[in-house]
């Protein structure tokens, strides 16, 4: 469904991603981690269009992006939930989750995807006239999933979808996560919280320093010492 191949990205001067190579099969959870600065985020805003590659190509479903706008790559079935959720604060929950179907027409699919949101998270269908930025974190988090939901992703792209929450979130977002790829939705996951991204993807890279250093079976790099040590910590996989 998704391929980079070769790409390079620059901000000026500064080489972030050094010739990577990615691979996402349609149906599958990827995780990609790594440490700060890593290149994680770029490889999300690269997939999205707001930085462009400097060599190489990313491929959607076959087809080079490097002529697509963003708005076209939504409506190409690519979908962003934002790091730090980056809802429109003002606005009510409602409102943002219209937002997530901008690039739609109006039609009954619409009512239909909004009572999907609704059955994944009751508790946004029960703030729905509240402002967006008087919600907690996690309830935040709801709405940023659904928002990009609304948009009827056949790839969903998350940048840290754990950043910032509770225990307790974490799992629920985790649970969430799941659910929507049982439905169909393929998902490319940028994540800190290694232990939860290896335990529901099918595979995974690592990134260093904007090169990939290690890819396999999620499975497979969880019992990896690398992936342990620097990832894991103390942590004790089952």
């Amino acid at each position: 469904m998704l391929e980079f191949r070769g790409v390079d990205t620059h901000y000026g001067d500064l080489h972030v991603l050094k010739s990577v190579d990615y691979r996402i099969e349609r149906g599958e959870i990827v995780s990609l981690l790594g440490g700060n600065a890593s290149g994680k985020s770029t490889t999300m805003k690269a997939i999205m269009g707001s930085v462009r590659p400097t060599s190489g190509d990313i491929l959607y479903e076959g087809k080079s992006l490097a002529r697509v706008s963003t708005a076209e790559r939504v409506r190409r079935g690519i979908a962003p939930v934002l790091e730090a959720r980056r809802l429109f604060p003002r606005m009510t929950v409602y409102e943002n989750l219209e937002m997530g179907a901008y690039t739609r027409w109006r039609g009954p699919e619409f009512a239909e995807d909004m009572e999907r949101v609704f059955a994944l998270f009751p508790r946004v269908e029960e703030r729905l006239r509240q402002i967006a930025g008087t919600l907690s974190g996690g309830e935040q988090q709801m709405v940023a999933i659904g928002r990009a939901l609304m948009a009827r992703p056949k790839l969903l792209c998350m940048d840290e979808p754990s950043m910032g929450l509770s225990p307790t979130y974490v799992e629920q977002v985790f649970d969430i996560i799941r659910t929507i790829n049982q439905q169909g939705v393929t998902i490319f996951m940028v994540e800190q919280n290694a232990n939860m991204a290896l335990s529901i993807a099918n595979r995974a890279y690592v990134l260093q320093t904007g090169q990939v250093v290690l890819s396999g079976l999620a499975a497979d790099l969880r019992e990896n010492e690398l992936i342990r040590h620097a990832y894991l910590g103390e942590l004790q996989v089952q």
